[in-house]
């Protein structure tokens, strides 16, 4: 019996190129609802501000709520979080919740050095905006791909400092 592939046992998560807000919006979409629905123990959100994420919408949020449980991990890294505050009302009273799931970080760039990818990472699939400005870039399977992107994440992780906490005294 041969077994299955990633890709042919998550059928509704993309894979290969993608190009436009709307295609990233509904990729977005794709990887909130199959986490809920597959479980997945870690999620990795990086991106300079999340300004044209869907994290507030309705449906982003039940699929976190959904997802959220013992053991699962949240970790979201940017440059800034004040436009996740200001445009995803949703978003910022369920991350207060779940404050014991969720690390933020923050990533200063100096002139010259590499913005935060913006990208999604989770031990079976990924997604990645090569092109942010333009919304373009490719989501997958691939394991080689993969893993240079969470390398990609940890070392601006590493560089990162605690942010956007649940409450304004940080407890």
């Amino acid at each position: 019996m041969q077994s299955e592939s990633p890709a042919a046992a998550v059928p509704s998560l993309p894979e290969g190129r993608f190009d436009g807000r709307e295609a990233f919006a509904g990729i977005v979409r794709a990887a909130l609802s199959s986490a809920a629905r597959q479980g997945w123990r870690e999620l990795v959100f990086s991106d300079p501000d999340f300004a044209d994420w869907p994290l507030g919408e309705r449906a982003s949020i039940e699929a976190l709520q959904a997802w959220s449980a013992t053991g699962r991990r949240f970790m979201l890294l940017a440059q800034r979080f004040d436009v996740v505050e200001r445009s995803h009302a949703r978003f910022v009273p369920w991350r207060r919740m779940w404050d014991h799931i969720i690390e933020c970080r923050t990533v200063r760039t100096e002139a010259g050095s590499a913005a935060v990818p913006s990208a999604i990472w989770t031990p079976e699939w990924f997604v990645h905006r090569t092109d942010p400005e333009r919304s373009r870039g490719l989501c997958g399977f691939a394991p080689r791909a993969r893993r240079e992107l969470r390398e990609t994440m940890d070392e601006s992780w590493r560089t990162g400092r605690p942010a956007f906490p649940a409450s304004a005294s940080g407890l």
